[in-house]
């Protein structure tokens, strides 16, 4: 069944100047080229989005510029998450702009590493505090906790406002199972780009995407493929940026990303510590990957 998020979602990266301020001419061409070029709605202040340097003012700011520039032409779904269910619940409640967004994206607790009833208690505050719907986000490799089948399972289950899951555990036998026993209007959503195309074809509804920053129409024409069953042309569109993708998180997430936005000219490459941007060894492989994309 078709689901609302289904299709390319994009985390926007966001843009800063040279002194580390938001720059928001960046942001807002950034916002039009993913609009135009097809993707299906936008993620803001995820970590991609450098969310864990902004402060609370201008996490706010970025919301509410972004709501300006989309004019409601695709979803938006915003990062609120964290390790303190209590401040999380207090940030769902608080937050300003329902009735500008689809949904709330809340990654798995990071660092205290709680039990799986411990996650399921902690998403069931969320829900049962979120006016919005809610996807869960379960990314082992960043939270040191995953997020079981069972577990998001049992919460598809018993909550209807969360409707999807953004799997980033790279486990398909684990992706496979929640596929397999999921509720019909609940939606396996990819959180890894090398990964999309196959789990598209075992039965995900997209992906939350970091390289459609700067190739929403290339990633999103494969995702579209995929989607509607046309395998081997997705198939060559995956392959098309699969050497990119292998390349982009090897000196940290957004530090590839933001190089190759670069290196198209789409934003300055900048970032506020502890983020850095990559080598220059590293970079210069990204321009000669980046050339080879026609």
């Amino acid at each position: 069944m078709s689901h609302q998020f289904t299709g390319t979602g994009v985390a926007i990266v966001t843009p800063f100047h040279t002194d580390g301020s938001i720059d928001y001419n960046s942001l807002t061409n950034l916002v039009e080229f993913q609009i135009t070029s097809g993707i299906n709605y936008l993620v803001v202040m995820g970590t991609t989005g450098e969310s864990a340097t902004l402060n609370k003012q201008e996490k706010k700011d970025v919301v509410d510029h972004i709501i300006k520039i989309n004019n409601k032409r695709v979803p938006l779904v915003v990062g609120i998450g964290g390790n303190n269910t209590n401040e999380i619940v207090e940030s769902v409640k608080d937050f300003h702009a329902y009735n500008d967004i689809a949904g709330i994206l809340s990654v798995a607790p990071y660092y205290n590493k709680p039990s799986q009833e411990g996650l399921y208690q902690h998403y069931k505050m969320i829900a049962e505090a979120s006016p919005a719907s809610v996807i869960l986000y379960n990314v082992p490799g960043r939270s040191a906790v995953n997020i079981s089948a069972e577990t998001t399972l049992r919460l598809a289950n018993d909550f209807k406002n969360i409707v999807a899951v953004k799997e980033a555990s790279g486990d398909m036998e684990q992706i496979m199972t929640i596929i397999n026993n999921k509720p019909t209007d609940f939606a396996v959503i990819s959180g890894d780009d090398a990964l999309t195309f196959p789990m598209i074809c075992i039965g995900a509804e997209g992906v939350i995407s970091v390289i459609a920053n700067a190739f929403p129409k290339e990633f999103s024409d494969m995702v579209n493929s995929a989607l509607n069953s046309e395998i081997e042309e997705a198939k060559t569109l995956h392959f098309k940026l699969f050497e990119i993708i292998q390349n982009l998180f090897t000196e940290g997430n957004p530090a590839g990303i933001k190089a190759i936005l670069h290196i198209k000219k789409l934003i300055e490459n900048n970032f506020r510590l502890p983020m850095i941007g990559v080598s220059q060894k590293h970079y210069s492989k990204l321009e000669n990957l980046v050339r080879k994309v026609k």
